[in-house]
């Protein structure tokens, strides 16, 4: 497999990722409000297991590319980078939330203040993945092994761990998925080209692994409800490892093949800007939902999908604009003066602003 397909695979792995982040939030927004479920409660319930872990897993896929960078230019890149786009929307919700339609300025003052160290509403992905980078060049620069890294970060992940600092136990939920797609990439992408040169192998195989999926997740009981999942043997620590692994690794498999399919550029150019939808589909998520239900639109199933589509195109839309206008381009693109001085991007060298991806 060409190094192109590689990165169209690894760009439509990231795409079917973000859908079905967006998917769980417009799930639960809508059946919180409905009070029921519908079919995308059952579809994020199958993915429960491997949703984040994939997202995490493909994010670290291509870190030894610049592990060994100095550390000026790896924290401008793979922190700095993603504390920006959270600094950034995390002050817009809050000031908007807070400070103007709750009238709440210290409230709004102390939201900013708490969100430097805990991570803030759904933009906590991002904070951990600037975590998650710094974490992982530390490990690299007093030369933990591989294995011992993964070995102590699945420990935690299956660890009843039970703090109040959401920071702390989101780390210890996903830090090992981003470390394993870095110190697996190699055997990552070998699975995906062998899956990719025997489609029919990789298909049956695929099917197989969501038969045994469901089964997992859904039997011998499980409890859905509007805003949650209780799983069946699924919820088992090392099971449960063990399925996010496998589903992330099945997800890279089914982008691979679909990319072998005509018409799927859309889904490729999605993985590209994901971190585009990921940064601005809260507010059309829920100002869609709120508008279709005053218009007395309630079932939960057609509401939710509407509501999917529209979060995930609205982000899409508002990009193509800022492109094509100009302003405005702060929110997905790093200008100069958010650069360390001296990398690539900043004031002092090259201005070329570093966009959300």
């Amino acid at each position: 497999m060409a190094t192109k397909d590689r990165y169209d695979w690894v760009d439509a792995a990231k795409g079917i990722s973000i859908i079905l982040v967006v998917m769980m939030y417009s799930a639960h927004n809508v059946g919180k409000y409905t009070d029921d479920i519908g079919i995308l409660h059952w579809i994020i319930g199958f993915a429960t297991p491997f949703r984040m872990p994939e997202f995490f897993l493909i994010s670290g896929l291509f870190l030894s590319h610049v592990i060994a960078r100095d550390w000026k230019r790896y924290a401008d890149r793979r922190v700095v980078h993603y504390f920006y786009f959270y600094a950034i929307w995390v002050a817009i919700d809050i000031v908007l939330k807070l400070g103007i339609a709750g009238q709440d300025i210290p409230g709004m003052f102390r939201g900013l203040a708490e969100a430097v160290v805990q991570p803030y509403g759904v933009w906590w992905f991002i904070y951990m993945l600037g975590v998650f980078s710094l974490v992982a060049k530390l490990a690299w620069q007093f030369k933990l092994p591989h294995w011992l890294v993964l070995g102590a970060a699945a420990l935690l992940q299956m660890a009843p761990i039970d703090v109040p600092s959401y920071a702390v136990t989101q780390f210890c939920a996903y830090f090992v998925f981003f470390y394993l797609g870095y110190a697996a990439s190699p055997l990552v992408f070998r699975i995906v080209e062998a899956a990719a040169a025997r489609p029919m192998l990789a298909v049956l195989g695929l099917v197989a692994w969501a038969l045994l999926e469901t089964f997992l997740v859904f039997w011998p009981e499980n409890v859905m409800s509007p805003m949650d999942i209780e799983m069946g043997f699924a919820a088992f620590p090392p099971l449960h490892l063990v399925l996010a692994v496998a589903g992330a690794v099945a997800i890279c498999v089914g982008a691979a093949l679909l990319m072998k399919l005509p018409l799927m550029g859309w889904l490729r150019w999605l993985g590209e800007h994901s971190l585009v939808v990921y940064l601005a589909f809260t507010i059309p998520m829920s100002a869609i939902r709120i508008v279709s239900m005053k218009l007395g639109f309630t079932e939960t199933s057609l509401l939710s999908c509407t509501v999917l589509v529209g979060a995930v195109a609205a982000p899409v839309v508002l990009y193509l604009i800022i492109q094509r206008i100009g302003f405005g381009r702060f929110l997905f693109e790093r200008p100069s003066w958010a650069h360390i001085p001296g990398t690539p991007g900043s004031r002092t060298a090259t201005p070329a602003p570093v966009p959300a991806e």
